[in-house]
């Protein structure tokens, strides 16, 4: 179960310049709550209301920064896409000299802190249950992200069947760990990773590359 931060606002942030003038809060600060109830609250909770309450503001400050809400729903969706939908495919894209060590990467991208926000992935697919334009975003995240691993696999000799077989595999029992909201300690996830590696290649990896996989995650942090 993802932990509920409350968001840092601007206001707030001392590492961010002061806001001016009467300015109270920023898009960001909007967004960044609207997520917040996103996640942890449901689509049928982000309400201009209920984000003007949390912010101190009053709702007119809404209409400085959206059109409407549909607007907002709009770049809540941009942002779940970056955040998720692009460090996929980047961490898929990254450097490796073998197979199993691109697949590390792509295990980098939902095992180290602060990257593949699940939370927010797991609250895009519920909307996604009631809304039908984003039942299709989510559909085309999901090719997008598959082709990624597919590609993957093919840049190490896999022939396109058998690599997207392994990427869907791969893909769909990452999403399902979490969904199913394992329970593990590191020391377990560690213990078991040299056997995932094989499972999921049919290679055998190398001892450095789950050493430096292992440094990687006690240096960032996991989830």
């Amino acid at each position: 179960m993802t932990k509920r931060i409350v968001p840092l606002l601007t206001r707030d942030d001392p590492d961010k310049e002061p806001l001016v003038g009467h300015v109270k809060v920023t898009q960001e600060d909007w967004l960044n709550v609207a997520r917040d109830i996103l996640v942890f609250d449901g689509v049928s909770e982000v309400k201009v209301l209920a984000i003007a309450e949390r912010l101190e503001v009053s709702r007119s400050s809404f209409y400085w920064y959206f059109k409407n809400r549909k607007q907002l729903f709009e770049l809540l969706l941009r942002d779940w896409e970056r955040r998720n939908t692009a460090k996929v495919v980047e961490h898929c894209e990254m450097p490796a000299d073998t197979i199993t060590g691109a697949v590390l990467n792509f295990f980098k991208c939902f095992v180290a802190a602060g990257i593949f926000d699940h939370g927010l992935d797991f609250a895009v697919r519920e909307w996604s249950r009631r809304d039908g334009d984003v039942r299709q975003l989510v559909d085309i995240a999901d090719r997008e992200r598959l082709n990624a691993v597919k590609t993957m696999f093919e840049r190490f000799g896999y022939k396109e069947d058998e690599a997207n077989i392994r990427a869907r595999i791969l893909y769909f029992q990452q999403l399902g760990y979490h969904a199913l909201d394992v329970k593990e300690t590191l020391d377990e996830r560690f213990a078991q990773l040299e056997g995932y590696l094989f499972g999921f290649t049919g290679k055998r990896p190398q001892k450095d590359e789950c050493n430096a996989f292992r440094n990687y995650i006690l240096s960032k942090g996991h989830v």
